[in-house]
Order: structure tokens, then C-alpha cells, then sequence
């Protein structure tokens, strides 16, 4: 199972970004209106500059107080870990495991073509299991 059917299963298709210069503020209303946890940092909509998470927000929050007058740039995380869409699964889900991270963008050459989370991941790997459990046993009953 690759990244791209996770991406195909995906509700949202659009990739959802922000800008560098963008404000916090603009930031936290991104996050609830599309209900997610990260946002894609492009200044063009396509490329990736960064990636900015709940987490990223929270940090800031705790370490000086100061996020809500800060622009995105100020807290986004620069060195982003991406993936392909033909990326194996099961390999993605390790990488975010072992770097304790929920989000990974998608990328061809230099597009962002999608992101997924580690909740993605996880109920795909799930929908899986249980459809080879259900034929498995339709096999057996069948027999």
C-alpha cells in the first residue's frame, strides 16, 4: 500500500497552505476552519517553504507567550521531513513514529501534492486489516 491511496481516500484533496507573512492569528482560524492539525507554508501554493503544526503554536506559546503577535515564519518548522505519493506505507508510518511527528507533506519534485497525517495513515492500515480479515473469512466459511 502506497501514500498515494491514502491521498485518493482523503476528503480534503486540496492542499491546504499559508504563507510565510501570514499572521498567527490567521493561522489558528486555517486550523479550525478546515479542522487540522497542520498547515503546508508556501508562498506560492505549490512549493514547500515549511510546515506549521497545533504543536508549533503550542511550543511558542509555552517557551515566550509571545505567539499570537508572531507571523508564521517566526514558528514554523523549516527542516520538513516529506514523503512521495509512492512511498510504501508502512515505511512512512515508521519514519513519523520514530521522529514523533503527525504530519507529513507529499511531495513530487518540488509540488506538494498532498498531506497526511498520522491518524491517515493509521485508519487506512486499519480499512486494510480489516478487509483481508473479511476475505480471509469468507474464505474459510466458504470452504
Amino acid at each position: 500500500m502506497r501514500i498515494a491511496d491514502v491521498l485518493r481516500s482523503k476528503s480534503l484533496h486540496a492542499v491546504v497552505t499559508i504563507a510565510p507573512e501570514a499572521g498567527v492569528r490567521e493561522l489558528l482560524a486555517v486550523l479550525s476552519e478546515h479542522n487540522i492539525g497542520a498547515v503546508v507554508v508556501s508562498t506560492d501554493g505549490t512549493s514547500l517553504d515549511g510546515i506549521v503544526s497545533e504543536r508549533d503554536v503550542v511550543r511558542r506559546l509555552h517557551s515566550d507567550g509571545t505567539v499570537i503577535n508572531n507571523v508564521v515564519s517566526a514558528i514554523m518548522t523549516t527542516d520538513v521531513s516529506t514523503c512521495s505519493p509512492d512511498d510504501e506505507l508502512d515505511a512512512v508510518l515508521q519514519l513519523m513514529t520514530e521522529r514523533r511527528f503527525r504530519h507529513i507533506p507529499a511531495v513530487e519534485g518540488e509540488r506538494v501534492v498532498g498531506i497526511v497525517s498520522i491518524g491517515d495513515l493509521v485508519k487506512h492500515k486499519i480499512d486494510q486489516l480489516q478487509f483481508e480479515r473479511d476475505q480471509l473469512d469468507s474464505y474459510v466459511h466458504q470452504s
